[in-house]
């Protein structure tokens, strides 16, 4: 288990289902006090065991327990099933708001306008405390007319008009700390596999990965930036053109931890040694991160964090001043990203 000393302030449920070596389900029944589940009372032990060392604290620590009626906050996606980071920041937003005895309704609407309005006119009318309007890609949107009616703010996506304040990952930012992380272990040679290159976050990193390349003196090189696709088939057929180069790179930065898998993949099937003969980098700090062999230096999204910007900003006293933000992830060092050095330690 872990020492107290290696407790965190974002202590997670996910952190404790790791620390505990069980899903993150069992974590839920056990912390409910659900007692009609066939878990073990080692397995249950062990998940409290874990909630002590990290200091875990539920959603439900800290609530008002004396109103019998609380406020309300909707946050709106346009889709949730189809990233792993939605959740996240469904997740980062109840539990900040449910500190002041705020509840959240989450809805899905497709993308569709008609739906968006209906929904937002049913909350104008029952008076929900605010609204974040959320995208389940980084980009520029036009605000919903009806979103006009509340307080509101944008999750990980920008106001084209400027008018609606928003917060969204440091994109190139993350992408140059990143880069600069590989340099200074002895990396020159680096190359970057891109993402769909329509999308706003494959553009922002790539332009993060240049501009650290430059910062250090190094020449950006064409032939080490290859298209991919954000999925391991991606990273897989991006390493092999990279590798089958005249002059092959001695580290590899995947736009995201999918193509990560797919350049693992490749690497190994030409004896590569991930962290001693080449280096690799990811971007997302996916689950799958931890469990890859070595395990994965990424930079992590902040969803978590974002999703609390957002309830602490509708939650605040008074009128909202404008705001954009551009919240900056850390850096996950473990393994893969170094040069024929000893394995490093996760921070």
């Amino acid at each position: 288990m872990t020492s107290n000393n290696e407790k965190t302030a974002r202590v997670t449920m996910k952190d404790v289902a790791r620390e505990a070596g069980v899903s993150q389900s069992t974590v839920s029944f056990v912390l409910s006090g659900t007692e009609n589940m066939r878990i073990s009372a080692d397995t249950r032990a062990r998940v409290l065991e874990a909630v002590e060392a990290l200091g875990y604290r539920s959603r439900a620590a800290g609530r008002p327990t004396s109103s019998t009626s609380h406020r309300v906050i909707g946050l709106m996606f346009d889709e949730i099933a189809t990233s792993p980071f939605a959740s996240i920041s469904i997740e980062g937003l109840q539990e900040e708001a449910w500190k002041q005895g705020v509840i959240v309704e989450v809805v899905m609407t497709g993308g569709d306008r008609a739906h968006e309005t209906a929904v937002l006119n049913k909350w104008a009318a029952d008076r929900v405390h605010g609204v974040a309007y959320a995208s389940i890609l980084t980009r520029e949107i036009a605000p919903p007319d009806a979103l006009a009616r509340h307080k509101a703010v944008l999750l990980n996506c920008i106001d084209s008009t400027g008018r609606v304040s928003s917060i969204v990952p440091a994109e190139r930012r993350g992408a140059e700390l990143a880069t600069r992380t590989l340099i200074e272990v002895g990396h020159r040679r680096i190359a970057f596999i891109t993402g769909e290159p329509w999308m706003d976050a494959s553009i922002q990193r790539q332009e993060g990965y240049k501009r650290a390349l430059r910062v250090a003196g190094i020449k950006v090189d064409p032939t080490l930036i290859v298209e991919g696709n954000f999925l391991p088939s991606g990273g897989h057929a991006a390493t092999v053109a990279l590798l089958e180069a005249a002059r092959p790179p001695d580290a590899i930065f995947c736009a995201n931890d999918l193509m990560a898998i797919g350049c693992y993949e490749a690497l190994k099937e030409r004896g590569h040694r991930i962290g001693e003969t080449i280096g690799v980098m990811g971007y997302d700090d996916q689950e799958v991160a931890q469990h890859l062999s070595p395990r994965l230096s990424t930079v992590l999204l902040p969803h978590r964090e974002m999703g609390q910007w957002c309830a602490r900003k509708l939650l605040e006293a008074g009128a909202s001043s404008f705001e954009a933000v551009r919240l900056e992830g850390p850096i996950k060092i473990r393994q893969s990203h170094l040069r024929g050095q000893p394995p490093g330690t996760e921070t």
